[in-house]
């Protein structure tokens, strides 16, 4: 049998490989959306018609999978949060950032989870998470310099509003799914500078808000 002869069997192999993949992809897609990073693995095989095996072969751990599912709209965020960054008026770009943030959080348990969450050791999450903790940095910093957001407000504080946010959005999804745009525009008028007053207690520091982050990864 000569080289192209191999090649041309082992075509299909690789074209029903990606398919499964893809396929493996969709599911895990609509059950972490729907379920979050707990989402049933099994179900996630059954539903694109393959044996768990092989949901291992192409991704060995959890992780790898909710990854490749999350990945498409972790790019789409941050680039949209990139552009709130940019907007002309910093305040603006604040509002827009987090509006953006928690309704994409309100459309999917698996974003909602990967927000709320540190995965330390995989170098993608970290990655990821470095560049938006760094976004929520910069929009923060524009409307804080521009006289617009109360000075005290620190990164801490916005990933608190995201853990608040998503126990507001598992209680009221069903019944008042928009519920979680009042809380955050009321959070927003207590970050304006005219709102400020003394608080009695720091703000969390990086250590500890990494630290709980990585808590609520393990807790089940």
């Amino acid at each position: 049998m000569s080289q192209s002869d191999v090649e041309q069997l082992r075509r299909p192999l690789r074209r029903d490989a990606r398919e499964s993949r893809d396929k493996l992809i969709a599911a895990a897609q609509a059950e972490f959306a729907a379920h979050g990073v707990d989402a049933s693995l099994e179900k996630i095989a059954r539903d694109a018609a393959v044996a768990i095996g092989t949901l291992y072969r192409h991704f060995p751990t959890r992780l790898d999978l909710l990854m490749a599912a999350l990945r498409p709209r972790l790019q789409e965020f941050v680039d949209g949060a990139d552009r709130a960054v940019e907007m002309d008026d910093p305040w603006d770009g604040f509002v827009a950032y987090l509006d953006n943030l928690f309704a994409v959080q309100a459309g999917d348990r698996g974003f909602n989870d990967f927000l709320s969450r540190r995965f330390p050791g995989n170098s993608e999450t970290e990655h990821i998470h470095d560049v938006m903790c760094q976004q929520i940095d910069d929009v923060l910093a524009r409307a804080q310099e521009a006289g617009k957001a109360r000075p005290d407000i620190t990164r801490a504080d916005i990933i608190n509003l995201i853990w608040s946010n998503g126990r507001i959005i598992d209680a009221t999804s069903a019944k008042a799914p928009a519920a979680w745009r009042r809380q955050l525009y009321l959070m927003l008028d207590a970050y304006r500078t005219e709102r400020a007053h003394s608080l009695p207690e720091p703000p969390m520091t990086d250590d500890q808000l990494y630290d709980a982050m990585v808590h609520l990864s393990k807790v089940k």
